[in-house]
């Protein structure tokens, strides 16, 4: 890999992971914990965005107290880890990984899962060496990606940030992409709805297929 071969940033949650019925599953389980109505996976596509306390406060019509928030984030990831067990990786995410290899670019993953749960998952799949880096959220909970990204492009020595594209399902990716000095590709199969990531200003696909062939056109 060159100084200045094209490099994927993936995301994890919604992206190359396809969870996007877990989490509404387990915002739903949370939500009945606190006394929330249950929402439709259209409507968290519609009202979702980070800080996450700032989606509670799209649904509940203020921002969470302090306290309501702790209650909220520990009930959603307990939820979260029983619903995820079902999940897998979106379609052909394998053979695009290897493809992306192969054809003498690097990739990593940049995640706001824990790393701590992260790790196991990406290896449990048999994919972790198809990354230069795989790192998760270290910190709280809840907050958005744009330090972390600056952080995990600073600790690739070999890539340029020009050369680099952000592949994620959530405006934020596309946020942290421009604050890092990078491209952004974002992807509808997860957390957002289509118009609200063409809000972003950033290209938009219906499949990672079409966002690696995107990825090779916009860092070439």
């Amino acid at each position: 890999m060159g100084k200045h071969a094209t490099h994927i940033v993936w995301d994890w949650n919604g992206t190359l992971f396809h969870d996007v019925d877990a989490v509404i599953g387990a915002t739903n389980s949370a939500f009945a914990e606190i006394g929330l109505e249950p929402i439709t996976l259209d409507t968290y596509r519609e009202l979702y965005c980070v800080p996450v306390p700032r989606f509670y406060e799209r649904l509940m019509g203020r921002l969470p107290t302090d306290a309501e928030w702790l209650v909220m984030d520990e009930a959603f990831h307990r939820h979260y880890t029983e619903h995820r067990v079902g999940c897998g990786l979106a379609e052909g995410v394998d053979l695009l990984l290897e493809g992306w290899q192969t054809a003498g670019h690097s990739q990593s993953i940049l995640s706001m899962f824990g790393h701590d749960e992260l790790i196991p998952l990406v290896r449990g799949f048999g994919i972790e060496s198809r990354f230069v880096l795989v790192e998760g959220r270290t910190g709280p909970s809840g907050g958005t990606k744009s330090g972390q990204m600056v952080r995990h492009l600073a600790a690739l020595e070999r890539v340029d940030p020009g050369r680099t594209v952000v592949i994620g399902d959530a405006v934020d990716d596309a946020v942290a992409a421009r604050d890092a000095g990078a491209h952004a590709v974002l992807y509808t199969g997860g957390s957002h709805s289509r118009g609200s990531l063409e809000a972003a200003g950033v290209p938009v696909v219906d499949s990672l297929a079409e966002a690696v062939e995107l990825a090779g056109a916009l860092a070439s």
